[in-house]
């Protein structure tokens, strides 16, 4: 087993509690992770939270743990993130074509443009007439999703996007096997919005 630094327990603890940690940022801290996996849990267990940590792709974070009948209710410390119909579209729309790489490709990483994004998300949005309207809307979508880690702006004058790996684990296998039924949801919900799009853009 690999020795670690003294201050390795503090230092995985800390970049856990602030969010995803990810392999490929920094394998040093991984590796520790790794080593300390045992110590972490039994920690972060008094605090009621439980380390989920996939090392096959290479992601690691915290979940709240329910508490249970017995248990009083303690103040979490990991917050729920409420996501509106759009952005729960487009985490939909980015978990299929990532089962449609996994199946195609050999490649681990999932990148795809700016122009996709709006593409694929478009065809469930209310029609707008004010295309720079619907085009920032749209934008604040892909930025939430960027924020809330599940997307990756890479570096460079295109506008790309990594699809991160963990959508798998909140966008599960259930979800993934509903999504017809669920895209026919989202059509009618677009359908339902559309006298308030036109209204919106007179």
């Amino acid at each position: 087993m690999t020795s670690v630094r003294p201050d390795s327990f503090s230092l995985v603890l800390i970049t856990l509690l602030k969010g995803v940690t990810y392999r490929e940022n920094d394998p040093s801290l991984w590796q520790a992770l790794l080593e300390l996996q045992v110590r972490v849990r039994d920690y972060l267990s008094q605090l009621n939270l439980e380390l989920v940590l996939d090392d096959a792709e290479g992601y690691a974070y915290l979940r709240q743990r329910e508490a249970s009948e017995e248990q009083p209710e303690l103040p979490r410390l990991v917050p729920r993130r409420q996501l509106s119909y759009p952005v729960s579209l487009l985490l939909v729309l980015l978990r299929k074509k990532l089962a449609e790489f996994d199946a195609k490709s050999g490649e681990t990483r999932l990148v795809v443009s700016h122009d996709e994004l709006v593409d694929a998300i478009r065809l469930f949005l209310p029609a707008s007439a004010n295309e720079a309207r619907l085009l920032d809307r749209i934008d604040q979508y892909i930025a939430k999703a960027v924020e809330f880690g599940f997307l990756h702006r890479l570096r460079g004058g295109d506008e790309r996007f990594e699809v991160r790996r963990i959508l798998k684990t909140f966008v599960d296998a259930q979800w993934l096997a509903e999504f017809d039924r669920r895209l026919g949801e989202y059509r009618l919900h677009a359908a339902a919005r559309q006298d308030d799009s036109k209204d919106e853009s007179l």
